[in-house]
């Protein structure tokens, strides 16, 4: 089988039109996992996935609640010797700030230039999207599935999956699958297909540094007091070093080596540095010496302040010695680095650097493991030959820089292997302003799951 089954490439044809408003549909749902406000919002956007999936033919639909947003779950097991694949992705969104540059209001969904703009076209419900409108077009022309599916589709991805591993670990008994497929990555630099073969994991903390309650007169206590701004400067001028060498001592104890095939593949990524430079409008790339940029981008641990406030910001003057300053700094890990461990590493080391006259206190906001698949594992292999065959070209095996923590926990709460079978085109704008899915990869995407599933039926786990 070189191609999709013709039937349903002439229901995915003559659906085209009616596809693209569904997506639109669940475009302006404002699933907005981190902002409280938006809770009803999060509600109805998993009310709206079960109403999808109960109307194409699954079973067991539902939105069942978790201590804070809900998961979704469905599936269908009338394929009796056919594999189990478990279907994740998340349907919640990152926030929209700076709404200021967006081309328009961010939920209100259109096409420019043959893309999707509007928050969550490709992270990730785009790509969820895609998986509803693949196993609609099986159901639609063979009134079946090739093979058993379970759909487990949660809301809080954006915010760390806190309430995922619970529900996970509570459900195990009817989450029994061979394989979880994940799709919440993309195509490698130039929109080339690609399979992600590991992600990072993450440690994400807060610093926070005060002198007092009140800010104070700069006049009257300069050079009297510790100033919280300063200090703050200082902590974090010692978490790296300008080699970008992370100074947290222990941080590299357990990272594991880049091995030279590993090395020999990457380096065989086509990847141009200027255009990948230029895209993002950086005066120069940096990072950890001695590593190429796809290294540093993907396979080697870094650390990075993701935001820092403090003292007086508005217009004009205003001589003060801030109360307090704070500073949001996150850790992306490699295998085998453990967040538990690292984290009392960080919080220790901040707590030593820190200067005399300010009270510091370090927090743990959140974290997830790395995970990574053998690029040999059989359904990798079945992915692969399913994307070489809808887009053409085989893909490329690239090492994702990004976090999805819930694929470790996959790995470590089901005993499953996780296949990373994503379709985001590299310059979505994901978690930014105008964020875009390419149609092309959108439309041959839904062709890919089809196929997979075909060929993973037919032919089990070899694909």
């Amino acid at each position: 089988m070189t191609a999709i089954d013709p039937a349903v490439e002439a229901h995915l044809e003559a659906t085209r039109a009616a596809r693209l408003e569904s997506y639109f549909e669940f475009l302006r749902i404002p699933s907005i996992s981190a902002l409280p406000e938006h809770g009803p919002d999060m509600v109805r956007a998993a009310e709206w996935i079960v109403g999808e999936l109960t109307r194409m033919g699954f079973e067991h639909a539902e939105v069942s609640p978790t201590p804070w947003h809900p998961i979704v779950y469905a599936d269908w097991l009338h394929a009796p010797g056919a594999p189990t694949v478990l279907v994740y992705c998340h349907y919640d969104v990152q926030p929209v700030d700076p709404i200021e540059l967006w081309e328009t209001a961010p939920f209100d969904p259109f096409v420019k230039d043959g893309r999707v703009v509007g928050r969550g076209a490709a992270d990730d419900k785009g790509q969820l999207h895609m998986h509803l409108k693949a196993a609609e077009a099986l159901f639609a022309t063979r009134g079946r599935l090739p093979l058993n599916l379970r759909i487990v589709f949660e809301g809080e991805e954006e915010s760390t999956s806190v309430s995922l591993p619970g529900w996970l670990a509570a459900n195990r008994a009817r989450l029994g699958a061979d394989v979880v497929v994940i799709s919440d990555t993309g195509f490698h630099e130039g929109n080339l297909p690609a399979i992600t073969e590991s992600l990072r994991g993450i440690l994400y903390t807060q610093i926070d540094v005060a002198v007092g309650p009140i800010d104070l007169h700069s006049g009257s206590y300069g050079g009297a007091v510790e100033n919280p701004a300063n200090a703050l400067a200082r902590i974090i001028s010692e978490l790296k070093d300008r080699d970008g060498v992370v100074q947290v001592p222990g941080f590299y104890d357990d990272v594991r080596p880049l091995d030279e095939a590993t090395r020999t593949r990457m380096a065989a990524l086509p990847f141009d540095e200027e255009a990948f430079r230029s895209r993002i409008s950086a005066p120069a790339l940096a990072g950890e010496t001695g590593y190429t940029v796809l290294e540093r981008e993907g396979a080697r641990p870094t650390l990075d302040v993701n935001g820092i406030w403090g003292g007086f910001q508005g217009h004009g003057e205003k001589t003060i010695i801030p109360a307090h300053a704070h500073a949001k700094v996150s850790m992306r890990l490699v295998a085998d680095q453990d967040p538990e461990v690292l984290w009392p590493k960080f919080r220790d080391y901040v707590l030593q650097v820190a200067p005399p006259g300010v009270t510091v206190e370090v927090s743990k906001l959140g974290s997830g493991r790395p995970s990574a698949t053998p690029v040999d594992h059989p359904v990798v292999r079945a992915a692969a030959s399913a994307i070489e065959a809808t887009f053409g070209r085989p893909p490329f095996f690239r090492r994702n820089g990004g976090s999805i923590p819930v694929a470790a926990t996959f790995e470590e709460t089901l005993g499953l292997t996780v296949v990373l079978m994503g379709f985001a085109n590299p310059d979505s704008n994901a978690h930014a302003p105008n964020e875009t899915m390419v149609l092309d990869n959108y439309e041959t995407g839904i062709r890919t799951i089809c196929l997979l599933w075909d060929r993973l039926g037919a032919n089990g786990l070899g694909g």
